[in-house]
């Protein structure tokens, strides 16, 4: 089955800029970026695909020359060049440091090839690349599918238009919030979903998740320095899952492994987009800015892969609201989620914020940047009574908004913290996380304070 990706509609804006550069397209493994430049290739004349784990492919780049590249990769792929429009795609393009220093030559000498590269583990093989291509490609990153390309996946054409709809109408709460749930239980992976929709049958997907979650573990180990750092990655993958708070580096997941070691291990982790670590801001207002010398949280690739290795699904299938569930980490997972996979054409971490004094301790779940405001964001339940952190940060900051992600239905209230000041809290159901950004803009412009 086809998923149709809201990044398509990305790179159809790329081949038609009069600017582009050979694009570069970021992202773990197994999150769709073959299927999706293949599925792509339909919109130009010619096609060529390389892979360059397969040494045939790799040997090209053995050549300084692009247009003695190019005729050899037509002449490889048994491809009779047409007239029209080119695409080259090339694929692992990390196992070929020379192929990326390659890219500048593309644009520099043969604008009219469309190129795109991609690999799963790139950020490891730029570092090694000499002369790396800066200013001659753009970047675009992939992610597992948020809510939007779930429904697609389902062909449920019905419940994406009510999802567009701002305000979403009542109407369509209930709907809404019973496929979000299933979407929070398998989550966004590609082979997930495709088998899901086929079936929907979440037991029989467990192998699946296994080969997927073995391979991650297989491919970050090819970049270890060292079997010590082999083995406190493979600690850090069988333990991280069980944290539910903000982590330690020393002794991490009960170990005696060093802070410097489990550091490293971790900023591995990260750069293969599998483990990402998510560090807090004290920022009451733009620019938001990560403090790295705060205890960070840990933000996972996928729920799904979660909930499968602490065999969460079936006990996930029975509840109707996720919020509180597991201390509420699935659903500030997949809220996360959802925000990093709307940022496509640039790198995106979300931020948590702290207040950490002698006496008093605030902790609000998210802050999202828009225009001159900083918005707190929680993501919780209760009664707007026990948002205390919340309150901490409305009482110190310039502006009057709130925002409270949940499972009940869309509305503003007039709220007062509990030392008077008065604020605007804006309940959001959280199958709609994907679009606060809009739903900022729609509660902002609609309920003016200034």
């Amino acid at each position: 089955m086809d998923i149709k990706r809201v990044a398509y509609r990305n790179l159809l804006e790329w081949k038609t800029s009069t600017s582009r550069k050979p694009l570069l397209l970021r992202g773990a493994r197994q999150v769709g970026k073959t299927t999706l430049i293949r599925e792509f290739s339909i919109e130009f004349d010619n096609y060529l695909e390389l892979n360059l784990e397969k040494e045939n492919d790799s040997n090209l780049f053995v050549s300084d020359n692009i247009t003695t590249i190019l005729n050899a990769a037509f002449l490889i792929k048994k491809v009779t060049p047409k007239k029209g429009s080119v695409l080259l795609f090339i694929d692992e393009i990390q196992e070929s440091p020379k192929a990326i220093q390659m890219l500048r030559y593309f644009y520099e000498e043969m604008p009219e090839i469309y190129v795109v590269a991609a690999g799963s583990l790139l950020e490891f093989a730029m570092q090694k690349v000499p002369n790396f291509p800066v200013g001659r490609v753009e970047y675009m990153y992939l992610h597992p599918l948020n809510f939007e390309e779930f429904l697609g996946a389902q062909q449920n054409e019905q419940a994406i238009q009510a999802l567009k709809l701002i305000p979403i109408p009542e109407y369509a709460h209930a709907v809404l919030l019973d496929l979000f749930h299933a979407f929070t239980t398998i989550g966004g992976m590609p082979e997930i979903v495709n088998n899901y929709v086929g079936n929907q049958n979440i037991a029989g997907l467990s192998k699946t998740y296994h080969q997927i979650w073995q391979a991650y573990k297989d491919d970050i180990e090819k970049y270890a320095q060292n079997n010590t750092y082999r083995n406190i990655i493979r600690h850090i993958m069988e333990t991280a899952p069980l944290e539910t708070d903000r982590i330690k580096f020393e002794g991490f997941g009960k170990s005696n492994y060093r802070s410097r070691e489990v550091g490293e291990a971790f900023r591995a982790l990260d750069m293969a987009r599998i483990v990402r670590l998510i560090y807090p801001t004290t920022s009451l207002e733009p620019p938001l800015i990560a403090d790295l010398r705060k205890r960070p949280r840990l933000q996972f690739l996928d729920t799904g892969m979660i909930n499968n290795v602490l065999a969460f699904q079936g006990e996930m299938l029975l509840l109707s609201d996720f919020s509180n569930y597991y201390k509420g980490k699935i659903v500030q997972q997949m809220v996360y989620q959802e925000l990093m996979s709307i940022h496509l054409e640039t790198e995106y971490k979300p931020n948590f914020w702290v207040r950490e004094e002698k006496d008093s301790n605030s902790e609000v779940d998210l802050v999202y940047q828009f225009e001159k405001y900083i918005i707190p964001i929680e993501i919780k339940s209760g009664k707007t009574g026990t948002l205390r952190s919340l309150h901490q940060f409305i009482g110190r900051c310039n502006h009057k908004y709130a925002i409270r992600v949940y499972a009940g239905k869309l509305f503003v209230e007039n709220a007062t913290t509990p030392a008077g000041k008065p604020y605007l809290l804006l309940n959001l159901p959280y199958y709609l996380s994907f679009m606060i950004p809009q739903y900022i803009s729609w509660f902002i412009r609609n309920n003016p304070t200034d």
